[in-house]
């Protein structure tokens, strides 16, 4: 079936519909999402959203956080525009009908978390995320210029190159191939506007606290087409995941330290300030070094995460979901400590676009984790994820109405998808292999510390995977294991390739051969783009 838009967005977290909200009045717009439209990063997120709407805070307080936190990696221009753009992009949210906590004077309950020096990030009590997923999806829904295809994962982007139609220059995107997994048929889907809002690629490591949809598809979709791909080494791990053998990795969000809570060795000693000045809130990037090496310091499989000494009521009433949970595997967060360890969570780099989230494949956008818009620098500092996803969505609408107004080529007839002489795979024993293999060697070698004999042996094994991938990719009909092991395969490899390229420990990427952050010769990114 061939299907023809004006705009299409790959992905239905908070950049996504978003953006889809934006540009729903001025065209047709297309949202394909691989699983039920809420389930996403946003609907998991906890702790909340990063905005200066204190007379406390300031710009450039917000600013100086950023850039701490990144490590002086970020674009300071970048940075300044988001935090200024901050309060527009929170009254957008309100106006969609998210609906954030408020103290009993009517004012929002402002929190802090970790590499903040001020309170400012807004929540709704300890689930922000599913808050702003419920308003956005509401919102989605009852608009009429709005098609929504859920169970549908994008295989590939569709490119003039791809197409056969060489004499446009220069390359651009025409939309995508899409598998709709309950019907196992491909579909093509072709659009004036790509915008990809597919999120994360949590799910490339052993341990992680993303949901099943983090498989990096739309940073290996954008780099087969011929996107250039940018500091992947920097994959952020949180410190503070809930261990528990029947937990999966349940995020315990980092307000729970900015509101006091204090991370204790198993014998109840506080460790953090022997590694930084900020204690508890200290950034991520040093927080799980911290973690990592008090447990191979000590041979504990976990430290402890203690809010004890808040009263009992407040700690229910602020943090329901997390105590609620912790109850369910027999912890009680207000009368004993939660023994915690980092997990991979965020991507820092992605598919490099410009300061309006386009990439290079013209007609191609990015937003959200997807993306690398040069904000989040070497670690992004908690809670500007969602603030990132807002703001550009705004920048994306505003270009992609300018860009359709523009005199263009009409879209090509594009050719279905070509089954070949594929037929119905029967080696799910080796996708579930190969699925696994590459996650325990992304944990083992590629993880918070690495070595680069440990990066060269990860980069050997996952190309050997990948060629194994291809050999029986093409054999059998796509389906959404295969399209996402695929992913995963790719993206592990950029990550690898990105890392053993920066050699100095910068942020999240910290390598016991290079221990030292090196201005002179790596304050600048690291670029990956294929040859087409």
């Amino acid at each position: 079936m061939n299907i023809t838009t004006d705009f299409l967005v790959i992905g239905s977290g908070i950049a996504g519909l978003s953006y889809a909200l934006k540009v729903a009045d001025s065209g047709q717009v297309a949202v394909v999402t691989k699983r039920e439209m809420s389930e996403t990063a946003t609907n998991l997120a906890q702790g909340g959203i990063a905005s200066v709407l204190s007379s406390e805070d300031s710009f450039a307080a917000h600013v100086r956080d950023t850039m701490v936190a990144g490590a002086y990696l970020s674009d300071e221009d970048v940075v300044r525009m988001v935090v200024q753009r901050g309060p527009q992009a929170i009254a957008d949210l309100i106006n969609w009908g998210v609906r954030f906590s408020k103290k009993d004077d009517n004012t929002y309950d402002l929190t802090r978390e970790g590499g903040h020096s001020r309170r400012r990030i807004l929540h709704a009590k300890d689930m922000t995320g599913q808050e702003i997923e419920r308003a956005l999806v509401e919102a989605v829904k009852s608009h009429p210029n709005i098609t929504v295809y859920e169970h549908h994962i994008a295989i590939d982007l569709i490119t003039d190159a791809k197409a056969g139609t060489v004499k446009v220059k220069p390359n651009r995107c025409l939309g995508a191939h899409v598998l709709d997994i309950t019907e196992s048929k491909v579909h093509t889907l072709g659009a004036r506007v790509t915008v990809l809002a597919t999120g994360g690629a949590g799910k490339v490591y052993l341990y992680t606290c993303n949901p099943d949809v983090a498989t990096g598809d739309g940073i290996a979709m954008a780099y087969r087409a011929g996107a250039t791909v940018a500091d992947m080494e920097f994959m952020q791990f949180h410190p503070t995941t809930l261990y528990h053998p029947r937990a999966k990795s349940f995020l315990i969000s980092e307000s729970v330290r900015g509101e006091g809570a204090i991370l204790r060795r198993k014998d109840g000693t506080a460790f953090m300030e022997q590694y930084h000045e900020l204690r508890d809130l200290a950034p991520r990037d040093i927080t799980a070094r911290a973690i990592d090496n008090e447990m191979k310091i000590h041979g504990d499989e976990s430290v402890f995460l203690d809010i004890t000494h808040r009263d009992p009521d407040y700690v229910r009433n602020r943090f329901p979901h997390i105590y609620e949970t912790c109850l369910k595997y027999g912890i009680d967060i207000t009368v004993e400590p939660i023994p915690v360890v980092p997990a991979a969570h965020y991507i820092c780099g992605g598919v490099k676009v410009d300061r309006w989230g386009e990439s290079d494949l013209v007609n191609l956008f990015a937003i959200g984790e997807v993306a690398f818009t040069g904000l989040h620098g070497a670690n992004r500092l908690a809670s500007n994820s969602l603030l990132e996803g807002v703001v550009f969505a705004d920048l994306v609408a505003q270009r992609s109405l300018a860009r359709i107004k523009e005199k263009h080529h009409p879209i090509p007839r594009i050719q279905p998808w070509d089954y070949g002489k594929a037929t119905d795979s029967d080696e799910e024993v080796v996708v579930a292999h190969n699925w696994d293999e590459i996650r325990r060697c992304m944990w083992n070698y590629v993880g918070i510390v690495r070595t680069s004999k440990r990066l060269k042996r990860a980069l050997r094994r996952i190309q050997m995977i990948k060629d194994e991938i291809t050999e029986y990719y093409w054999d059998f009909y796509p389906t959404s294991d295969l399209i996402e092991l695929r992913n995963i395969a790719t993206v592990a490899e950029l990550i690898v390739r990105c890392a053993r390229m920066r050699r100095e420990s910068r942020g999240l990427h910290y390598n016991l051969d290079y221990p030292e952050r090196d201005d002179a010769n790596w304050k600048k990114d690291t670029l990956i783009r294929k040859k087409l």
